[in-house]
């Protein structure tokens, strides 16, 4: 039988400890990570909570061999999030934990299943949820040769200014562009449930990571009037060759204007230069034209998430 040992946050090395070990654990063993990037910051944040999984109760058997860590998880603001360890999984520990989880959680939840694990998928119908949304992780090969686009210049990479259309893309400038980007995001990821409600203090938070530098987030504007009107926001963490696309957006009244296909070939030149080999993205499933657009840019399927939602009526 499962037991939950929760914790504010990771303050407590040994918890913490605890907490990574299955985190790696799941990693190397499923290739994806268990907690996605926006979980770890709820939980940096304190808006969400993190907590493990046991085999057994330490409280009421504290000598017991068997109350071993064999899960961890992240809990809060109507979001859950789960895995058990590798070497601990189909003992049943898993529908333990969230039978254990849902009685202290009333009301509508989501939870993820990163890679649509389908231990995963059997826990979610079992606790009456359903697929909600499919979020697509696309991978591209950097190595090979980008092709030139016919009457292009090879000496004016996409980054350049293109005087023809009157845009220009630029280097993000920290404390000068943070209140245009969020602005022009929230616009364009209005329907998001997460990219969407980015603040300043977000940006912040990321611009304060390792792996941010401003000459990855690629800023397209009017040249004349120097109106924001898109951007491709790149992130490379430290001494790895996979580059991502962090987040990409185009205004609506930039649309059709081939403005995001410009952005993305600004972004793989610039991960090229930066030493990448291989490009990932993240996309939702049911955004179409994003979708056809990376994919006729080379991108190909790696992985499929999916968000499960319990209604409470």
């Amino acid at each position: 039988m499962a037991f939950i040992r929760s914790a504010t946050n990771l303050s407590d090395p040994a918890f913490a400890a605890e907490f990574d070990r299955v985190a790696a654990a799941a990693t190397a063993h499923d290739d994806y990570q268990p907690f996605n990037e926006q979980a770890r910051f709820d939980l940096a944040s304190g808006r969400r909570t993190p907590f493990l999984v046991t085999s057994g109760d330490a409280d009421t058997h504290p000598g017991d061999a068997d109350t071993g860590v064999v899960g961890a998880g992240i809990i809060g603001a109507g979001e859950l999030d789960l895995v058990i360890d590798p070497a601990a999984r189909r003992l049943g520990h898993g529908g333990d934990a969230l039978g254990r989880l849902l009685t202290d959680a009333p009301g509508d939840l989501r939870l993820w299943s990163h890679g649509d694990h389908p231990a995963a998928r059997a826990l979610a119908e079992r606790f009456g949820f359903a697929a909600e949304r499919t979020l697509l992780q696309l991978r591209k090969d950097l190595t090979a040769a980008p092709p030139v686009p016919d009457g292009a210049d090879p000496a004016n990479p996409a980054h350049l200014a293109h005087p023809a259309d009157g845009i220009v893309i630029e280097a993000f400038r920290p404390g000068t562009h943070d209140a245009d980007w969020v602005a022009l995001n929230a616009l364009v990821f209005a329907s998001h449930p997460e990219q969407g409600l980015i603040t300043e203090q977000d940006l912040a938070a990321r611009q304060a990571e390792s792996w941010f530098d401003a000459g990855d987030f690629l800023l397209a504007r009017e040249a004349a009037s120097g109106r924001l009107l898109g951007y491709n926001w790149l992130k490379v963490e430290p001494g790895s060759p996979v580059g991502e696309i962090y987040v990409i957006g185009v205004h609506p009244d930039a649309a059709g204007r081939g403005l995001g296909r410009r952005l993305m070939q600004a972004g793989l030149d610039r991960l090229r230069e930066r030493g990448c080999s291989t490009v990932d993205l993240y996309v939702e499933a049911d955004s179409v034209a994003a979708v056809n657009l990376y994919r006729s840019l080379g991108f190909t399927d790696r992985t499929v998430d999916v968000q499960y939602h319990r209604h409470i009526r």
